[in-house]
């Protein structure tokens, strides 16, 4: 697979992201070898660092070579994109729809606006006190992946570093979609357990997120075995 970002995308891209307020610095995690969509998930992020009018920065760390990057922020495939120091990720290449919803979740952490309720993020701040570690599961055709992509970035975006939210790629990472029984995308587990088939409301995935708050993990918060 060869991606080419032309002409017509990059000047969407342009004018989309002239909406950002602060940097957003992205980290890819790749490998040299054994990895076929990481140079591909490379050139989409460059293609979004060109065309961020130096509003977003890119490190790129690779396995064989900076295996202790990996491990401080609980890295445990490539490729995977992360934002937000890693409370935000995502394990796969994001293509196709899936790129709509990274661009979207971009502009908000660079503006701090989740778009979440006043009241669900006063709750969310209240209650959550433990930790979350939720596992989107998308695929590029899907129309509605980025909507429970984007929801759960923002839900991570507010809680501080309570959670990390993963957009796993179900196809590139079959094993997890088969954990989960995986049927239907979007699908959604929590710390584990498969918790929601579709998009849910705020105050659904609110709820979840409280229910299944785990206070005993430690930084940075993994994937569950």
């Amino acid at each position: 697979m060869v991606i080419k970002i032309d002409n017509r995308v990059r000047k969407v891209l342009r004018e989309v992201l002239s909406e950002m307020v602060n940097p957003v610095d992205i980290m890819v995690f790749s490998a040299r070898e054994d990895c076929e969509y990481c140079e591909d998930t490379i050139t989409i992020v460059k293609a979004l660092v060109e065309e961020s009018g130096g509003k977003i920065s890119l490190t790129t760390y690779y396995r064989e070579k900076e295996a202790e990057v990996f491990e401080k922020y609980g890295i445990d495939r490539v490729p995977t994109v992360a934002l937000l120091e890693g409370y935000i990720r995502y394990t796969g290449i994001p293509a196709g729809e899936e790129f709509k919803g990274l661009v979207d979740t971009i502009i908000k952490v660079s503006k701090g606006d989740s778009g979440l309720s006043g009241e669900v993020v006063s709750k969310l701040r209240r209650e959550l006190v433990g930790a979350v570690y939720v596992e989107v599961i998308v695929t590029p055709t899907c129309p509605y992946c980025p909507m429970a992509a984007v929801l759960s970035n923002m839900f991570a975006l507010e809680a501080k570093g309570k959670v990390v939210s993963d957009i796993v790629e179900g196809i590139e990472n079959s094993d997890i979609a088969y954990k989960y029984g995986v049927t239907a995308v979007p699908s959604i587990a929590l710390n584990g357990e498969l918790e929601f088939i579709g998009v849910p409301d705020e105050d659904s995935f609110l709820e979840a997120l409280i229910k299944y708050q785990k206070a005993e993990y430690s930084m940075p918060i993994r994937r569950p075995s």
